[in-house]
């Protein structure tokens, strides 16, 4: 796949975020993540079949809205891709999507028990993630994976205009504005579901008490703070070392080329001062004789 530098550096900011949920158990030898094509908003970017610890730029495929491949040479897709094609036709406002079988999930998607907001990184999630069945479309498939776009359009309309939406007995979508925010809300996803459990555990542990959830105002204020780019490339640069990749995306130390221009009076200072130094250090060249050469007598 050619093109410009930003899809270069967009492909390369895609393997990081795989190695970012996998290093943080977002994702095991399953799951995926994909971003919207930076120059063409009707297709989207998304690795081969591969484990996302393992991907790398060259894995990277470009598909359709339909989740039709490109330019597929051969290579092997995810079954379920159709997720992100769904998503990606019915969501303009949606750059990244992640889809991920985080274990911590799975108990509130088959219980009933819905998940809510309890700490701040996670009030990207919204005020609750709503619980998709497929059974309940799809009654006589006996198919728990979308791999059509049938299944994937149901997915998305439960989804809605959300950011998570969570999958009966298999896992999660999640959907946001950008790459960086998709990564972040799937970490933070998994982590409250763990804060929750611990807080349910608590509770009837101790018979005392009732959880906390964020309020709809603590959420709606957060949110705002959260995404600022001071806060995600900050996060960015810490989960990417994390997972053994690099970046410079939170590198602000000036190089040569940016730093501040001399004054004239002191650019003039320093060329005498270099000038004085030149004339004391520098040797004179040898100067040629401008006088004839005498010729020498020959003995009589």
């Amino acid at each position: 796949m050619s093109g410009s530098a930003l899809l270069k550096q967009t492909i390369h900011d895609l393997v990081i975020a795989n190695r970012i949920l996998a290093n943080e158990g977002v994702v095991d030898v399953f799951g995926h993540i994909s971003v919207r094509h930076p120059e063409r908003a009707d297709r989207y970017l998304l690795a081969r079949s591969r484990a996302p610890l393992l991907v790398e730029a060259a894995d990277i495929m470009e598909y359709d809205l339909d989740s039709n491949p490109i330019d597929p040479r051969g290579r092997v897709m995810y079954f379920e891709r159709f997720i992100h094609g769904e998503v990606f036709k019915a969501r303009p406002d949606v750059m990244s999507v992640c889809h991920n079988h985080a274990y911590p999930l799975l108990p509130f998607s088959v219980s009933g028990n819905s998940i809510r907001p309890i700490a701040v990184p996670s009030v990207s999630l919204g005020r609750e993630i709503p619980i998709w069945d497929i059974r309940d479309d799809f009654p006589d498939d006996g198919e728990l994976m979308v791999t059509n776009n049938e299944s994937g359009r149901s997915l998305q309309q439960a989804l809605g205009k959300g950011s998570a939406c969570l999958m009966r007995g298999h896992g999660t979508v999640v959907a946001t504005l950008d790459l960086k925010n998709t990564v972040f809300t799937s970490i933070a996803l998994k982590v409250n579901a763990e804060l929750l459990m611990n807080a349910h555990m608590l509770r009837l542990s101790t018979g005392r008490g009732n959880i906390k959830y964020l309020t709809d105002k603590e959420i709606d204020t957060q949110v705002k703070t959260l995404q600022l780019s001071v806060g995600l490339n900050r996060s960015w640069e810490y989960y990417a070392m994390r997972s053994g990749m690099t970046t410079s995306i939170n590198d602000d130390r000036p190089s040569k080329a940016s730093k501040p221009a001399k004054s004239a009076k002191s650019a003039k200072a320093a060329s005498a001062a270099k000038s004085s130094k030149a004339g004391k250090t520098a040797r004179p060249a040898a100067r040629k004789s401008a006088r004839p050469v005498k010729a020498k007598k020959k003995p009589a």
